[in-house]
């Protein structure tokens, strides 16, 4: 089984920091020109794009709202005439929690914003790479979801949580859609990852504390957990395998 990704192209929204950074230094230790989406850390971005460069890697960075369509078609084109071709790998890893809201106060921008960062974001950059994956007759998507997809996630989370649930629902669909062009589609669902900004944010100390005691591993996750997964979806480990939602937890949710 070959897991060498030269001559790929991959796409990392929300790449950063956190889990897309990982995931794009991964990719690129594999062989694979790394585009580098970002939408306004730029120079976290930067800080990434010459890790891999310094590495003997080769990255370029595009800075755009994946909520956005039109930002979208742009950096597809971007990629194109900077790295050389269509992108053969995409990870969908740009989402946000935004901020807790309980239902009986939430507000129609606050859905529209997770649901959009979450959800919108992943339909619109999966359709803006599928001419080139289907001429290809090849292509591997994987699409990051929660474990909060499935146990509802935590207090203010509900519509959180349903966005990822929707990602999940939609990779299944597309992946019937897109088998039959040689393109794979899975998930992975992360659990209790530390050294994101995420669990920075939302996720006070004790909590984070008594998660962790709830781990049959005994310690929460990291980035790298999580892009392991990613290179076996992407290379030919995987590829026999779509449709499908890896979990990447630790044992905090089992299936």
């Amino acid at each position: 089984m070959n897991l060498d990704l030269t001559g790929k192209i991959a796409l990392v929204t929300g790449a950063s920091g956190g889990i897309g950074r990982a995931c794009a230094l991964m990719l690129s230790q594999a062989g694979a020109k790394v585009a580098i989406n970002y939408r306004s850390s730029a120079e976290d971005a930067e800080q990434v794009a010459a890790q891999i460069r310094e590495a003997g890697g080769e990255a370029a960075l595009f800075q755009a709202d994946v909520t956005q369509i039109n930002q979208v078609e742009a950096m597809i084109q971007g990629i194109q005439e900077q790295l050389g071709g269509t992108v053969d790998i995409l990870i969908n890893n740009a989402g946000h929690l935004v901020k807790r809201v309980a239902n009986d106060v939430m507000t129609e921008e606050h859905y529209n914003q997770v649901m959009d960062v979450n959800m919108k974001s992943t339909v619109f950059v999966t359709r803006a790479v599928l001419a080139g994956m289907k001429e290809k007759k090849s292509g591997r998507i994987v699409n990051m979801t929660s474990v909060a997809a499935h146990n509802g996630g935590g207090a203010g989370a509900s519509i959180y949580a349903a966005s990822k649930a929707a990602v999940i629902s939609y990779s299944k669909g597309l992946a019937k859609e897109l088998g039959p062009d040689g393109i794979t589609v899975n998930c992975i669902s992360p659990g209790f990852i530390g050294n994101t900004a995420f669990h920075a944010t939302f996720t006070p100390d004790s909590a984070r504390q008594a998660t962790i005691n709830s781990i049959p591993l005994g310690r929460e996750g990291h980035p790298d957990d999580v892009a392991s997964a990613v290179i076996y979806f992407v290379s030919d480990l995987g590829s026999y395998i779509t449709g499908e939602t890896l979990e990447v937890n630790g044992g905090m949710f089992m299936r």
